[in-house]
This record gives structure tokens, C-alpha cells and sequence, in this order.
């Protein structure tokens, strides 16, 4: 089958290279993963123009085999234990103000590698204070117990996007579920009311209109308080097919529905990815 050619509003501007080169070099002698660099971020450019980066920790080998992602799969790396003193160190560098952590699903630690998490936020909160802290966190199978270590170190955001509509979990997320994400996200409220939850999901997979509604509803009736949604973008053509590139105006009507349902803080565009832009919702709400 012949793939359809990108639309003009997909189409990512060229950015500044001072920027580029500073991050990249950064990251060089730290020895650090972005999900930024792994997932094929369309808008890599421009955050690292903006010297910002989402951090990825547990290494860059996933124990999932989602269908989507581009992160590499098989033999997973040991745990760095030094790792939270060196993003600490970058955050810092970067003069960062929000803080945005993500992982690998390392369903081979016995936590997840949820304690890991939390020892990163710990030593940004010790290296660079006043600094808010995000972290896009996997299900960890459903453990509670692993999830409470994240909640008391207490970042500002936890997020857990359930990514597509659960019709689609077969093919796309097939060692995930949808309700445990869900759960996920409950549970985070459910242990710490203070903590505002995030979640995304990515559009074009073949899913309809009526089904993505009705994810943003089972997110607000869990707590969910802000929400992604972007246009998937097929990393080879040995992943999952791009069904559709959904119009901008469609993405509006979702943002419009979404803040319709509650939801404090929503991004919905084409280009937008979970992290990108990721302090305006903090923003936004310290401004409200």
C-alpha cells in the first residue's frame, strides 16, 4: 500500500542550532537518554533549540513491544544508580524551571523501577530547588506499592498516557491494558489529591471520533487533570500504519470538548507529544 504523503500542517520549521548543539553536547558528557532523541520527536529541534529535554531514565531498551513506539526493544541495561545525581546535573544546566522525567517499561525490575524515579526527584529537588518536577511514568503492572514511591517524592505531575482507545490496544499497546492505565491514574489521586495527573493520547491509528471522546471522559471520571493529544506519526514502515492525518480543526474540537469535561489543561494539536510544552500547563495554573 502506497503511505499517504504528510500534509502541510505537519510540516516542523527549522530552528537554531546554538541551542542544538549545546544540549546534544550536554547529554554527551553526562551520559544521558531523551525520549527526545529515541521516539523520533518531530519537535526535538525546537526544545533543544530552546535548550529543554525530557529526560529518559532505566536506559533506552523497553521490556513492551508496542506496535507505535520507536524506543528499542530486547536486552535491557543494568540500573545506572549514579543517574539521578547526572539529570539532576543537566537540569541545572539547562536552567530548566519544569523538569519533565520519563522511562523505559522495565517489567524486569521487581518495582518497575519505580524507586528509581523517585531517587531522581529527590536529587533534582536537592541540586536545582524551585524547580518543578514532571514524570511520565509506565504501569508498573499495577502495583500500588511501586506507585506510592513515586507519589512521596512528590512531583507536581505524574503522567501516564493511555495513548490510543483501548479498541485499538490489541494492535498497538498488546502487553498493556486499559483499564490498569486508568488505574494508574486514579490511584495517583486516590494516595495524594495534591498531585495534578496527565495523560495523552495519539490520534490517526484508526480510531473514531465517538472513541476518543469517550477516552476523555473515562480520564475525567478517574481524576485526570490535563491531556495530550497529537498525531501519530509511524516511525518506519515496519510499525504501525498511519490510518489517517486528522485535520488541525479536529484537534481544536477535541481541545474544545476536552475543557468542555473539566480537564484544567489541554494541548491538542498535530504536533503536540506529551512533554512538548510541558510548563505552560504549570503556567496556566499557577496563573488562574
Amino acid at each position: 500500500m502506497e503511505r499517504a504523503r504528510k500534509p502541510e500542517w505537519l510540516r516542523v520549521k527549522a530552528h537554531s542550532a546554538k541551542g542544538l548543539e549545546f544540549v546534544e553536547e550536554m547529554l554527551k558528557n553526562l551520559h544521558l537518554n531523551t525520549v527526545c532523541d529515541e521516539a523520533a520527536c518531530p519537535n526535538r529541534g525546537e526544545c533543544f533549540g530552546r535548550k529543554t529535554a525530557t529526560f529518559m531514565i532505566l536506559g533506552n531498551v523497553c521490556t513492551r513491544n508496542c506496535t507505535f513506539c520507536n524506543v528499542s526493544k530486547g536486552k535491557v541495561q543494568p540500573v545506572d544508580e549514579n543517574e539521578p545525581e547526572r539529570v539532576a546535573k543537566a537540569v541545572k544546566a539547562l536552567g530548566l524551571k519544569h523538569a519533565v522525567i520519563t522511562s523505559v517499561t522495565r517489567d524486569d525490575l521487581p518495582d518497575g523501577g519505580a524507586g528509581h524515579f523517585a531517587r531522581v526527584i529527590e536529587a533534582v529537588r536537592n541540586t536545582a530547588p524551585g524547580v518543578t518536577v514532571e514524570v511520565l511514568i509506565p504501569d508498573f503492572k499495577g502495583n500500588v506499592e511501586a506507585l506510592k514511591k513515586v507519589v512521596n517524592a512528590h512531583p507536581e505531575i505524574i503522567n501516564h498516557n493511555v495513548e490510543t482507545v483501548p479498541e485499538l490496544y490489541s494492535e498497538v499497546r498488546p502487553m498493556a491494558d486499559y483499564r490498569r492505565s486508568l488505574e494508574v491514574l486514579k490511584n495517583v489521586k486516590e494516595l495524594d489529591k495534591s498531585i495534578y495527573t496527565k495523560s495523552g493520547i495519539m490520534v490517526g491509528l484508526g480510531e473514531t471520533e465517538e472513541q476518543v471522546i469517550s477516552v476523555m471522559q473515562d480520564l475525567r471520571k478517574v481524576g485526570c487533570d490535563f491531556l495530550t493529544i497529537g498525531q501519530y506519526l509511524a516511525p518506519s514502515v515496519m510499525h504501525h500504519p498511519v490510518v489517517e492525518y486528522v485535520h488541525p480543526d479536529r484537534f481544536k474540537a477535541y481541545e474544545e470538548k476536552a475543557y468542555q469535561m473539566g480537564f484544567l489543561y489541554v494541548a491538542s494539536d498535530p504536533l503536540v507529544r506529551s512533554s512538548y510544552m510541558a510548563d505552560q500547563a504549570i503556567d496556566k495554573i499557577n496563573l488562574s
